[in-house]
């Protein structure tokens, strides 16, 4: 989730393209959390969020350790769907 003229939401996406020209990522959507109002109301101020799958990876910062963990194959991938 992003936001117009926000700063960290900038960050994060920035830090996200630059991860993807060393990694294979998933196709990212950015998707504008104030043109949705379910997702304004369950998300508010806490923005960015990035989402795998449906399941939230962070919020604020790229968290990239957590990121780089779900990406991994292994047990952990049942919890992603």
């Amino acid at each position: 989730m992003h936001r117009h003229d926000c700063q960290l939401c900038d960050e994060m996406l920035a830090e996200l393209t630059a991860l993807g020209r060393t990694l294979a990522l998933p196709p990212i959507d950015v998707v504008d959390v104030d043109a949705d109002p379910v997702l304004k109301r369950r998300h508010g101020l806490d923005v960015p969020v990035l989402l795998l799958e449906g399941t939230v990876v962070c919020r604020h910062r790229l968290d990239r350790g957590e990121l780089l963990r779900l990406l991994q194959p292994g047990p952990h991938a049942a919890t992603r769907a």
